[in-house]
Formats: C-alpha cells, structure tokens, sequence
C-alpha cells in the first residue's frame, strides 16, 4: 500500500468515525435500527457544499450541516414517537425523502466545491495536505469522542441508557423517554450530518448518492471495534467505535490496493458485508469453543 493510500484510508476511517458515533448512539445506548443515517449523511454534504459556493464560511457551513443533520434524526423520532410508525419503518420513510430534499437544497444531483474555501485550507497552506488533513478530521473526531464521553458519563446520559436499556424502568422514575429519543436521533444524526460536511470538503464535491452504505460502514465500524476491543466501559466503547472505523477502512483499503483474492473497487460493499459477518460470527464461535473447553471440567466436579 502506497502512502497516498495510507493517509487517505487513515483520513477517511476518522471521519468516518463521527458515522460510527452516530449509530453507536443510536443502536448500542437507545436500541434504535436507525437507517436514516443514509439521508442524513448526504444532506450534511449537500447543506455543508450550498453554503459554501453561496459565499458563507465553511465553519458556519458545517454548523448549518450539522443542524441539517439533528433535523433529519427530530424526524425520524417524531415519526416513530408521534405517529406510531415503526422505528425501521420510520427511519426508512425519512432516508428515503431525503433524497429528495437534497437535490431541492443543491438544485442538482451535486455539486462541486474545486477551488472553494473549506475548513481545511487555511491548514492545507502550511503544511502537506496530505499529512495535515487526516490530523485536522483526527482533532474533531478526538473532540466529538470525549464529548459523547462526557455526555454519556453524566447524569442525564444516564437517563439517556435508561432508555435503551429499560424504559419502562424510567418512565417509572419520571423520566421522559420520548425525550431521551428526540434528543439521541438529533444528536446521532448531527454527527452523521457533521461527517457528511467533513466528506464533502475533503473530497471537493457533495452528491446524493454519497450515503448509499453509510449506515453499513457504520455498523461496520462499531461491531468491528467492540470486537476487538470489548469492555463495558463508556468511554472504552467510544474509543473502540473510532478505531474500528479506522482499521475497516485501512484493511479495505490494503486488500482492494494489494489486488487480494481478486478483488476491485466495485467489491467494497461485498468487502463491507463480509466484515460485518465475520465480526458477528466471531465472538459466538468463541462462546461456542469457551463453553467446549468448561464441559469436560464440569463432569469430572460432579463426579468427585
């Protein structure tokens, strides 16, 4: 693998990793099969690159993104909360009009940023872009981590476990798991929106059809990470989110870039899927071997 394949594989698994907060929030602490990361991702991309060709600084652009993003996740909680719609049911309904929306905000199917200022140019014009970027998406992924560490660490992310964990316990406590719903979308959704914004400015362009996938890779991330890397710990499992983004991405790169088992571009989501099974697979037949290895002990105990 080149070094041009290395930083860009290392920049893109970082940010990535915002997707892979996005639905660690969403699937590990609410419990929540949320598929409208797939709307949300573009739409912070296509809110993000409309402002900036419009003249607004990209760093209020990405704000604009990121609240373009918590909008998505509102709706798809009120849909599911308000309306009584299933939660995947939902999800699906609000990634799917976000297409629409999307090319209404762009006015067409993308739209280029090659020669726009981004949040990385004023980096990019004193040092290597190829060595600073990844360190620029690194220090946002590292304070949006030790944000949702925080979050989750105090006393309402307590309530906001609850709420993935046992509801009913909650609303008995007074607790308002709708609440705790709106806000873990909207949130989960703002880091996904964030990333789109991030993939946009790094990648001079934002399209419509960049957010096919996205919540594969996401799963992706989280399950290879907290394969890898198990512990009951907060901030231990936001860590573990992060690196698995990262080290999915660089074991796709080098298996597409080394030309391994055949394989070419057009394989990354077959690559994607085989990953996610593998890590799914992986920790049962351990369980499996674990409990094989414990019965021949157990018999002889009941013997003696």
């Amino acid at each position: 693998m080149s070094a041009f394949a290395f930083f860009g594989a290392l920049e893109i698994g970082l940010l990535y990793g915002l997707v892979a907060l996005g639905v660690f929030l969403t699937f590990r602490v609410l419990d929540f099969p949320d598929l409208s990361v797939d709307g949300s991702f573009p739409m912070g991309a296509a809110v993000a690159a409309t402002a900036i060709v419009a003249g607004i600084n990209p760093w209020l652009a990405t704000g604009l993104a990121i609240l373009a993003g918590a909008a998505t996740g509102w709706v798809t909680a009120f849909l599911a909360i308000r309306c009584g719609i299933l939660h995947l049911l939902a999800s699906i309904l609000t990634m799917i009009a976000a297409f629409s929306i999307n090319i209404r905000i762009m006015g067409r199917p993308n739209t280029a940023l090659l020669g726009e200022e981004t949040i990385l140019t004023s980096f990019e014009a004193v040092a290597d872009p190829m060595l600073i970027r990844p360190i620029v998406v690194g220090v946002l992924v590292v304070l949006s981590s030790l944000f949702v560490i925080r979050l989750l660490t105090s006393d309402f992310g307590l309530g906001l476990r609850a709420t993935g964990v046992n509801s009913r316990m909650l609303a008995a406590q007074g607790g308002s798991t709708s609440f705790y719903t709106y806000f873990c979308l909207a949130l989960s959704n703002a880091f996904v929106g964030f990333a789109g914004a991030l993939f946009a400015q790094t990648n001079s362009f934002a399209d419509v059809t960049s957010g096919v996938g996205t919540i594969v890779v996401g799963l992706a991330a989280v399950i290879l990470g907290q394969t890898l890397i198990p512990g009951r710990k907060i901030w231990v499992s936001v860590v573990a989110v992060v690196v698995g983004s990262v080290l999915y991405r660089l074991v796709v790169a080098f298996a597409l870039s080394s030309g391994m088992f055949g394989l070419q571009a057009s394989d990354l989501n077959l690559v994607t899927a085989v990953l996610v099974a593998m890590a799914l697979i992986a920790p049962k037949i351990k369980a499996k071997i674990h409990a094989k290895k414990l019965l021949p002990v157990s018999h002889s105990d009941n013997k003696s």
